[in-house]
């Protein structure tokens, strides 16, 4: 590695440390030294759960005890039937005093159990100073204030110890009966709950406290619970967050100190088994976690992400062999460039273990897990479509020179130049359009081709007898074939072609019948040729007759992005597309590599990789040499799209074993180009799917919100700066190589945009069948009506009124008090974006103020046919 790569791979490592640090700064808080009056416990470990009738056992019980000896100075308890009955007596040997609690829910066969243990309890154990005949049952409407009353009255009789029942603040101001059946106040204070922000929730806490001690003057008050989480959703201002977790106990203890309260805080340790119950929220109250390890110090910074330095090593360490591997091959970009996608391979990598290192949390549903495990499968997705994106965004702004730079070839052409059999497919094409392509090859400054007309399967003699009769027109070089009822679509036609091709003919010319070519075609690029290992010679496709009309400069503009910036960055390892319009192959190695392809849709990109596969090499020039029409209407411009992205599918079903790692038919930067140039249209499958599931989760939060909660930010933020990084790397992309103003930028982006779901249709469809008809391209339609806008659109405006409705009816329902009900709504909103350019650009097509369109003669046959067209 050379010594700038060197200093490239240390300055991003650096780098990446550093923000890791900068994110990872410790708060600094008020500090505690001294012991914690009282916890509230749990007795429950990772793998057991009072829901599912789980008992803890007395070993987990002495485990904790033992780590609650000397950080705390009491313990209370909730139960006395699920294994919390053996707590007082192990708590005993550690010297920790307990206050028990039973568990009542107004139903006798639950209640009595737990009240005859809880006197027993009192009774045998000497360290239990008080009892709670209850936790929040009035509250839940389980218990009626009469009921826990009478409950009260009948423990205070069999016990010698003071008896009360643990409440919110508000149900003992509400019920001042109550209090003065109790012996004391057991008052519970979440400020968390209640939306209070953390800078707040101490006051507002002692200000509860204080509100009671006023009402209830002669009643001693316990603080059963007050606490704050470590984690879940936002409730209103409040933020879960480890910092503010710490912030609220250290401040609290300070003021439960001065103020000499009576309290315990809630509570001991994490309980992954709370999430079924009470969500993210209920499982990180723990002053040390679900693995007994305390989540904070009582002194000194506070850290949001505990042990973070093993997270930077580790995402470091993942990140670091591509990174050498991407230096040690990329020494011909500019050290920017290095730097640039250095950096997304860091930055990719911390993510990822970010990531999973949050969804290795203990106690997930199972819908969440399965949610999770689909959620950081698609971040893979992404995140392989971005360094893929970053990569030709990199090489396009920061290569210092081209490899496999092809130009014109300028010298006239000699009279025993090789001849060219120019082959143009068509099918129902408009008459007066495919004589204009004629015209354009007549006028071709090349001495020796042949022009074949295939005219495939077009059934009205009226659309084809005067295409046939022109030829005549144009002299012995024209030749027209009329094929009835032909099989192999657009592959069949070309196929006869070659077959009825002048045997001295040595190369094949395709072009589409829109396409009007430039005189100097064939002289510029068939002396490339002389080198024997070029199979074919491309030139992009380029169009004509759509600045007027904005739908058409939008779509222009969106094919240029792929022939100026993919097509030649592909070009310099040897890995183009083959498109089968201003394309010329060599004869020999086209009956070589078995002919065109009738059992693929897209037998030109087949064609080509074939080709490659056979050794030979392919010559793209960026100058445009012939120009056709761009589609009419978006329902034909979504055709084509459909028709190329199903029939990449079946390209790599074909070819895998070529594609696979290992295979000698391809180059490594064949492969690459051909795997990584379809992955985002995979990504748009996947798209599809996110949508869909979108939908379905937001009702499943609103209609079981037991089963379901929001996915965290840890997700969500990713998503959305993936599909802010594809947006502004298009707009650089474009702006390094396709010469148009800012807003035919725009334009393009939204184009492409709107076949999302398209393409993503394609491709699953593309995967779970085979052999889907050919279906061609409509050229010279008549502008669509205005209601065509919401039929060709229609699918797209279901997903997009669903996403925009789960949107709204999220924020409606939680947003009042969740904050993070904002950021999914807005994560509905940005998958909703491909189906609302999907729709702008449907209105745009029909829109005559917007798209300027106007009628065009001919044909807007869009059926389903065996024709040869594009």
């Amino acid at each position: 590695m050379r010594k700038s790569a060197f200093a490239v791979l240390i300055l991003v490592i650096l780098g990446n440390v550093a923000l890791w640090a900068l994110w990872n700064r410790p708060v600094d808080e008020r500090s505690w030294a001294g012991a914690i009056t009282g916890v509230a416990y749990t007795p429950f470990h990772t793998d057991k759960s009072p829901s599912k009738g789980d008992k803890a056992s007395a070993d987990d019980i002495e485990k904790d005890m033992a780590a609650l000896e000397g950080a705390v100075m009491a313990v209370r308890t909730y139960s006395t039937t699920d294994g919390s009955e053996m707590v007082a007596a192990i708590a005993a040997k550690h010297g920790l005093p307990v206050t028990a609690g039973a568990w009542t829910t107004g139903k006798p066969e639950i209640d009595e159990p737990e009240l005859a243990g809880l006197i027993k309890l009192a009774r045998a154990n000497s360290n239990v100073r008080r009892v709670l005949v209850g936790n929040e049952a009035i509250l839940r409407a389980d218990l009626t204030v009469p009921q826990a009353i009478d409950y009260v009255k009948r423990v205070k009789k069999k016990v010698n110890v003071p008896v009360s029942i643990a409440e919110p603040w508000h149900v003992w101001l509400k019920n001042p009966e109550l209090a003065e059946a109790v012996d004391f106040l057991a008052v519970h204070l979440l400020p968390y709950w209640e939306g209070v922000p953390v800078d707040q929730s101490v006051d507002y806490a002692m200000f509860r406290y204080n509100e009671l001690k006023q009402k209830f003057p002669n009643k001693h008050i316990l603080i059963g619970e007050i606490g704050w989480p470590a984690d879940g959703p936002w409730r209103r201002g409040a933020e879960a967050s480890q910092v503010n977790q710490a912030k609220f106990i250290r401040n609290f203890l300070n003021v439960a100190a001065q103020n000499k309260l009576d309290y315990f805080i809630m509570e001991a340790f994490d309980q992954p088994w709370k999430r079924e119950i009470e969500g993210t929220a209920g499982t990180s109250w723990g002053l040390w976690d679900y693995q007994r390890n305390p989540k904070f110090p009582m002194i000194g910074g506070v850290n949001e992400v505990r042990n973070w330095e093993v997270k930077c090593a580790t995402a470091v360490a993942l990140g670091f062999l591509p990174l050498v591997f991407f230096l040690w091959r990329r020494s011909d970009l500019k050290i920017g460039g290095q730097i640039f996608y250095g950096a997304l391979i860091q930055a990719v990598a911390s993510v990822l273990v970010f990531t999973v290192s949050a969804a290795s949390a203990a106690g997930l549903a199972l819908t969440t897990e399965i949610a999770w495990g689909l959620l950081i499968f698609c971040q893979l997705v992404l995140f392989a479509v971005m360094l893929i994106d970053g990569m030709e965004l990199t090489e396009v702004v920061w290569q210092h020179k081209f490899k496999r730079k092809f130009v014109p070839c300028s010298a006239a052409p000699l009279p025993n130049a090789a001849k060219v059999s120019i082959h143009v497919p068509c099918y129902n094409e408009p008459p007066h359009m495919v004589m204009q392509t004629l015209d354009a090859l007549a006028r071709l400054d090349y001495p020796n081709y042949e022009v074949l007309l295939l005219d495939n399967n077009t059934k009205d003699p009226a659309v084809w007898r005067p295409i046939e009769e022109y030829c005549k027109k144009l002299g012995p070089k024209f030749r027209f074939f009329h094929l009835d009822n032909w099989p192999g679509f657009k592959a069949g036609a070309l196929n006869f072609g070659l077959a009825q091709t002048a045997p001295d003919a040595e190369h094949i010319a395709v072009i589409d019948s829109d396409y009007q070519v430039h005189p100097d075609w064939l002289k510029a690029t068939i002396p490339h040729f002389n080198r024997p290992e070029v199979g074919f010679v491309q030139s992009p496709q380029d169009y004509r007759e759509w600045e007027h009309d904005l739908f058409q400069r939008m779509t222009n503009w969106e094919y240029a992005g792929f022939f100026h910036i993919g097509m030649i960055q592909r070009n310099e390892r040897n890995a183009i597309i083959q498109h089968g319009t201003m394309t010329i192959i060599r004869k020999s190695a086209l009956e070589k590599v078995g002919r065109w392809g009738e059992w693929c849709i897209t037998e030109d990109a087949d064609l080509g990789l074939r080709l490659f596969e056979h050794g030979y090499e392919a010559v793209y020039m960026p100058e445009s040499y012939g120009k056709g029409l761009v589609p009419d209407s978006f329902s034909a411009y979504k055709t084509q799209r459909f028709r190329w992205a199903y029939g990449a599918v079946q390209i790599l079903k074909h070819h895998w074993r070529q594609l696979s790692p290992g295979a000698k038919e391809l180059t490594a930067g064949q492969k690459y180009h051909f795997i990584t140039g379809w992955l985002p249209w995979f990504a748009d499958a996947a798209h599809m799917i996110f949508g869909i599931a979108g939908i379905l989760w937001s009702i499943g939060l609103m209609a079981f919100p037991k089963y379901f909660e929001f996915p965290p930010n840890v997700f969500m933020i990713p998503t959305l700066s993936v599909f802010a990084f594809k947006v502004g790397a298009s707009l650089w992309l474009y702006e390094a190589r396709v010469k148009c103003g800012f807003w035919d930028k725009v334009g393009a982006a939204v184009a492409g945009m709107a076949l999302t779901h398209t393409v993503g249709r394609a491709m699953w469809l593309g995967i779970f069948t085979s052999g889907r008809p050919f279906v061609r391209t409509p050229k010279c339609e008549n502008q669509p009506a205005l209601m065509q806008a919401f039929l060709m659109a229609r699918e797209e405006l279901v997903l997009l009124v669903s996403l925009w409705g789960a949107a709204l009816a999220i924020v409606m329902v939680f947003g009042h008090e969740n904050r993070d009900a904002f950021m999914w709504s807005g994560l509905l909103v940005v998958q909703s974006l491909p189906y609302l350019a999907a729709f702008i650009t449907a209105l745009i097509n029909v829109f005559p103020t917007i798209g300027f369109g106007k009628s065009k003669p001919g044909e807007a046959d869009d059926a389903v046919g065996a024709g040869a067209g594009d």
